[in-house]
């Protein structure tokens, strides 16, 4: 029974993206000069469709 709960679980995670597009990976680095100096920025995220959920370094 435990074999067949981690087998349906597999599957379900598996066809997470089989009727829509899969989660598109973002990713923004800069640079900014200022009197403080040189300050780097970096964010990564993902997006689907008008979703978009990001994260700042």
């Amino acid at each position: 029974m435990r074999y067949l709960k981690c087998l349906g679980l597999i599957a379900v995670l598996a066809s997470c993206g089989a009727q829509s597009d899969p989660l598109r990976p973002t990713a923004n680095f800069g640079l900014s000069v200022g009197s403080d100096g040189v300050q780097p920025s970096a964010q990564i995220g993902a997006t689907n469709g008008p979703v978009s959920v990001s994260v700042g370094l």
